[in-house]
């Protein structure tokens, strides 16, 4: 364990599994106090108890949800300096969780974060993360345009956000991610497969094997880049959509 986010105070949505989860172990280490939100309420706490941090169950498509969730993190500290905003759900709920709700939880947190004093040792009140995808910029097959306009919403979000939130001393970044192992990708892999015609595994095979660096993505890779963004070295970068993705998107 180190100290290097020692002071910090994050809330991560969508903190069960995938690049939720490898991020709340990541950022435990380095020294974070965490909530894990998700709506798998027992994964959340499962993973809180493993870690020796907290946990509260919440939808993040229903706004009493969201102000719950908010509210208990104040109540547990008194603050909140970091949101990191995960999503990976159903195709059926594709747009309202991930762009609906990313946006409604960052408006929630931003309004509170406003009203706070620095991070301890930073300038700032606060920082959103937000989590995108390469989809938002190359797009997708048909299948998968809803998942790709969604991605560039989210892009467009964090911008916005770090534009108007720059005077209150909040930053808004989002992390890119390419083919990342996750249980979301097994469901795109089934699906994509079906319509193809393919037999499993075949989607996802054929999507790593362009891979650049050779080796599909894990939600681990994903977490050093949040634990960055959380940290105080960052403090200086706002507005950015950051590819991690093993080279798939060389620039934007």
């Amino acid at each position: 364990m180190t100290d290097r986010l020692a002071g910090i105070h994050a809330l991560i949505t969508g903190a069960a599994s995938g690049i939720g989860a490898a991020s709340a172990r990541r950022l435990a280490r380095e020294g974070a106090r965490l909530l894990l939100a998700d709506v798998n309420g027992d994964g959340a706490k499962a993973l809180a108890d493993e870690l020796g941090q907290a946990s509260v169950q919440a939808d993040v498509t229903r706004s009493a949800d969201i102000e719950r969730m908010l509210d208990h993190a104040y109540q547990l500290w008194g603050r909140l300096d970091v949101l990191l905003d995960v999503t990976e759900a159903e195709w059926d709920r594709m747009l309202a969780i991930n762009l609906r709700a990313v946006f409604f939880v960052l408006q929630g947190a931003a309004k509170r974060m406003r009203q706070q004093p620095p991070i301890a040792a930073s300038e700032l009140r606060g920082k959103l993360i937000q989590t995108a995808s390469i989809a938002a910029y190359r797009g997708g097959n048909a299948n998968m345009a809803h998942y790709a306009a969604s991605k560039a919403g989210v892009v467009s979000i964090t911008r916005s956000a770090a534009q108007a939130l720059a005077a209150h001393r909040i930053t808004s970044n989002c992390v890119c991610p390419g083919a990342v192992d996750t249980p979301m990708w097994k469901k795109i892999d089934a699906e994509w497969g079906a319509l193809e015609g393919w037999q499993s595994g075949e989607a996802w095979k054929r999507r790593t094997a362009i891979i650049p660096l050779g080796r599909p993505e894990t939600a681990d890779d994903v977490a050093g880049l949040v634990s960055f963004l959380a940290s105080r070295d960052s403090d200086y970068m706002t507005g950015q959509a950051l590819n991690i993705d093993g080279g798939l998107v060389m620039g934007n």
